[in-house]
């Protein structure tokens, strides 16, 4: 959660804006995501060009020399905020306009690039020098303050806090899954080298960001300084779909900030027939909408022979199936009604999931975890895509904390049970002895089948209830009557001081 001075910061920063003119909460977050964007394609380049040297690796900054932006060459150095962000206001607004926003806008010379293709119609809407003078000024300040809060995913949730005010504005009214779930669910899926990853409701790409990071921090070597390897990360590994071009655009820059060179990003309603997908990915990792608006006769005349129903959640988990390739992994949100509903479809996707795949994990989490944007139950479903069953017995974990407090505040607390989560579903062969009174537990795929594939953990947890013994009514009348002389004496010594 993004709090204090940089709250205030970022509030300053959207003030500005609006006193200026740009009062449409879509306008102002594209801008800002531009301008960040800017501002991080030169503290990587630095970065990326200290660690060639540190490495011995050849490095060839998109800065040097000379640089073509439509018909003219500029020298690629004035492009580059550390430098631009001293000019004048006057030559700052020439800069941007006529140079840099072009040149960010064809950045990619594939121009059949996702990049290419949601960057086209960016329009630079900053109206004054001086409006972008303050609000470059704005965005240094801010940045200053990110860099104090190191060990936090700051660059996280200042996007999540920025898209709280789309919410807020009543406009699409996206919100991000919190980071240290995207995390927890990367973590738990151990994304390898040759993953072909997929989130089919990406929004801002968070959980495409997390496993590149998470490759980046664990398979570094493997990744990263194996040529086919690098090759794949950079162009084949990540694909994300929306159907908001904004998202798509933020999701864009938000993988190429983070090092990937090409992600596959693209305009598509997954759950209609232009989704073609069908046994591609090796890992899907999502939050997709669970009250999304939804045009029934779209929909892919596949998904719904698996479950016939207009509800998004249920249609997203038959699309994940299809998705996957055999031996392929998933790991999504769902609310808690897909766990136990009773309808025909309800009951259908939990059986195809039980029963034609190999269910592995429910992770139940508080109902708090989407706070302040929503209060919904939600839990987190994994899966492995068999075509043929599997599933012996299903692991459940009751998620009590996340490490911050579950009121609208999300105030950071002690409590965290994702380090248990994490550690416990990597060695499930200790978990056959838990109890059901336990926070975790395995249960037999015929006792789920005998309750109609209900997957909600409270349907199978033990609650031990202590005996608790009282004394005799006797003696409890006696001090009951105890008592009240007591009270009757004091009332008697209150009234003869009066």
């Amino acid at each position: 959660m993004v709090t204090g001075e940089l709250k205030n910061k970022i509030d300053s920063l959207w003030e500005i804006f609006w006193t200026g003119g740009l009062t449409n909460p879509l306008d102002v977050i594209e801008q800002m995501t531009y301008l960040m964007f800017i501002k991080d394609l030169d503290d990587a380049d630095n970065i990326h060009e200290k660690e060639s040297v540190m490495l011995g690796l050849p490095f060839q900054s998109i800065f040097a020399g000379e640089v073509s932006v439509g018909e003219r060459r500029i020298e690629g150095r004035q492009m580059k905020w550390s430098v631009f962000h001293d000019f004048p206001a006057a030559r700052m607004y020439a800069t941007v306009q006529e140079w840099v926003f072009p040149f960010i806008k064809n950045l990619h010379g594939d121009k059949g690039s996702a990049y290419a293709k949601y960057m086209g119609d960016a329009i630079f809407k900053i109206p004054t020098p001086l409006m972008l003078d303050k609000v470059v000024a704005s965005l240094d300040e801010i940045y200053e303050q990110m860099a104090q809060l190191k060990n936090t995913d700051t660059r996280g949730d200042v996007y999540e806090y920025l898209l709280s005010k789309l919410a807020t504005a009543g406009v699409n009214g996206q919100f991000r899954t919190p980071r240290h779930i995207i995390r927890m669910m990367v973590e738990l899926m151990e994304p390898k080298a040759d993953d072909i990853i997929c989130d089919p409701a990406c929004g801002t790409s968070g959980f495409l960001v997390a496993a590149s990071e998470y490759l980046k921090e664990h398979q570094k070597a493997e990744v990263l300084f194996d040529s086919r390897n690098k090759e794949h990360y950079m162009n084949h590994m990540f694909h994300g779909y929306d159907m908001d071009r904004t998202m798509l655009r933020i999701g864009a820059m938000n993988m190429m900030t983070h090092g990937v060179d090409n992600p596959f990003i693209e305009y598509r309603d997954s759950l209609s027939d232009q989704n073609p997908d069908s046994g591609k990915y090796s890992l899907i990792l999502a939050n997709p909408p669970f009250k999304g608006s939804l045009d029934y006769d779209t929909v892919s005349a596949d998904l719904l022979k698996i479950c016939k129903t207009k509800k998004t959640e249920l249609l997203f988990l038959a699309l994940f199936e299809r998705m996957l390739r055999v031996g392929g992994r998933c790991a999504c949100i769902v609310p808690d009604g897909v766990l136990f509903g009773s309808s025909k479809a309800h009951k259908d996707i939990r059986r195809e999931i039980v029963e034609c795949q190999r269910l592995e994990a429910v992770i139940s989490m508080p109902s708090g975890v989407f706070k302040p944007y929503a209060g919904v139950s939600t839990a987190i479903l994994i899966f492995t895509k068999t075509g043929h069953g599997g599933t012996e017995h299903v692991w459940f974990y009751d998620m009590r904390a996340d490490g911050y407090s579950l009121d609208d505040k999300r105030t950071e607390i002690k409590e965290n049970d994702i380090p248990d989560i994490i550690g416990r579903f990597r060695n499930l062969e200790g978990e056959t002895d838990r109890k059901r009174t336990e926070q975790s537990f395995f249960v037999e795929k015929k006792e789920i089948a005998d309750n109609g594939y209900d997957l909600s953990i409270n349907k199978y947890k033990e609650v031990e209830y202590v005996p608790v013994e009282y004394p005799p009514t006797e003696e409890i009348l006696g001090k009951i009557t105890e008592l009240d002389r007591e009270i009757a004496e004091g009332l008697a010594e209150l009234k003869a001081m009066l």
